[in-house]
């Protein structure tokens, strides 16, 4: 049994892809490729293999065979697009009857919209399927091995009752280890083990239940009391608790995220880098972690998250904590008094920010030691998330979760479209880039991705903060299970 925080919105990959959905439709479906467990490594699932084409525009995905879908349907590269057409094209007359926000966020648009990174999707032949590109993206692997989102369904079963597909009142059919017995609304979610499972020997457990307790402090009690095996989404400061129960064992989920400052160089103190390389070296960021993330945080000076270390450049280690320093290059930026600074925080809890308003102010103390008077601010989180892209903060905290991939981290993080917040851009940065995206081999782009995280540290336009681990914990007899970074994991090697 599996403690979630909440119920899924629907167990229809196309619907949603919050991670309450994600962690059920994981179970239920595969997506052509996947990652290595605990890792975000690439390897085959539904495609046995994979290639890409001399320029990078055409991926060809060569399918397993006899391979069934929980209905006993066929798994093959008609029943391959069908899903993908459904993702891709909003009038498709069995995709979700709104636009499939998980396509559009990764894959820049839909069918017929000028953004739209996929020119086609064609049969090849029975277990073959090309996916055809505008330009190249060498994201795309990491982008279709998320199972939460890219899970193959049976067209069969979505053509039945399309309204009703992946509700509580309908079904939901993929070729995944567990299949749907029943969803009860507000309750939990009941799978049974999949009998004719492509690889042999799994699932491990015959029934998987997810059942739904909000509360955190609840969800701990369950797993203390048996009513769960699994709890996810715990607190750091639940740490201690569980680490001292011999009857739990705590499981710290690799931080696949980043919380970081941004500084806004159209404010004319932040657009001279000796400023903002002050700020960087006046934050004791080492303090700030230990105190907030109770052991959870690691600090350092990448913007990519620690599962991503191989694209980390060897020179690149830390801002070094040094107050004098930081007043020293305040006072060759002309700044010897320091100056006014307005701080947004978020009036929200993320997993890399749990709490915004403490974390803020401590960042403030340690400004105001060099001299910064900072004005901290925040406001609705939908305004907040506007004015920030707008460019109307001079610094602000914000963050990113579970980007597997450098190329989609740093085209959110530096890309000339994404960079409205801090008024910034980097011609050299964004040629490494666009080199990048024209090698199909994932070693030949290492040090393109290397040479932007020592741009990035330089100009310290994001300052990284913190990448969190994530605490999730499950009882002593439980076995064979591998917590993803990405925040969900099949559970098929699970057993008790």
């Amino acid at each position: 049994m599996f403690g979630l925080s909440g119920e899924p919105i629907s167990l229809d990959p196309s619907v949603t892809a919050d991670g309450n959905t994600a962690y059920v439709t994981t179970q239920i479906y595969n997506s052509l490729i996947s990652f290595k467990p605990g890792t975000v490594d690439l390897q085959p699932d539904l495609a046995l293999r994979w290639t890409v084409s001399s320029d990078s525009l055409t991926w060809t995905f060569y399918l397993r065979q006899n391979v069934k879908f929980h209905d006993g349907t066929p798994l093959n590269a008609e029943a391959v697009r069908f899903n993908f057409m459904r993702w891709w094209d909003p009038s498709n007359e069995f995709g979700a009857k709104k636009p499939f926000l998980g396509w559009k966020n990764n894959l820049g648009g839909f069918k017929g919209e000028d953004g739209s990174l996929v020119k086609d999707i064609k049969v090849r032949n029975q277990y073959a399927i090309d996916i055809i590109l505008d330009k190249p993206y060498p994201a795309l692997g990491s982008i279709l091995a998320d199972s939460g989102l890219f899970g193959i369904a049976s067209p069969t079963a979505i053509k039945k009752n399309p309204a009703q597909y992946g509700t509580p009142a309908g079904i939901a059919v993929g070729t995944g280890p567990f299949m749907l017995k029943k969803w009860t609304s507000g309750v939990n979610v009941d799978l049974v083990r999949n009998p004719n499972y492509f690889r042999a020997g799994l699932p491990k457990s015959e029934a998987l239940l997810f059942r739904f307790v909000k509360d955190p402090s609840s969800r701990l009690n369950e797993l203390l009391t048996g009513g769960v095996d699994i709890a996810a989404e715990l607190l750091p400061d639940q740490l201690k608790a569980i680490q001292s129960n011999v009857k739990l064992n705590a499981v710290l989920r690799p931080a696949l995220n980043l919380g970081y400052l941004g500084l806004n160089t159209s404010y004319k103190p932040l657009a001279d880098v000796r400023v903002r390389t002050a700020i960087a070296s006046a934050l004791n960021k080492k303090a700030i972690v230990e105190t907030f993330w109770t052991g959870l945080g690691i600090t350092d000076g990448h913007l990519l998250p620690p599962p991503l270390a191989k694209n980390y450049a060897k020179s690149v280690t830390d801002y070094k904590f040094d107050p004098a320093a930081a007043k020293k290059m305040l006072a060759d930026a002309g700044y010897p008094n320091g100056f006014a600074l307005d701080l947004w925080y978020m009036p929200v809890s993320r997993p890399y920010y749990p709490t915004p308003k403490p974390i803020a102010e401590a960042m403030a103390a340690d400004l105001s030691a060099i001299g910064i008077k900072v004005n901290l601010k925040t406001e609705d989180w939908a305004k907040y998330l506007q004015d920030r892209q707008d460019g109307k903060f001079q610094a602000f905290m914000l963050g990113f979760v579970y980007v597997t991939d450098p190329d989609s981290a740093y085209t959110y993080l530096i890309a000339p479209g994404s960079t409205t917040d801090i008024t910034w851009n980097s011609p050299e940065a964004n040629t490494a880039l666009e080199s990048a995206r024209k090698l199909s081999n994932p070693a030949q782009r290492l040090p393109l991705y290397q040479k932007v995280d020592e741009i990035m540290f330089r100009e310290a336009v994001r300052i990284p903060i913190v990448h969190s681990r994530l605490l999730v914990a499950s009882g002593v007899g439980v076995k064979g299970w591998i917590p993803s970074p990405t925040g969900s994991e099949k559970l098929d090697t699970v057993e008790k």
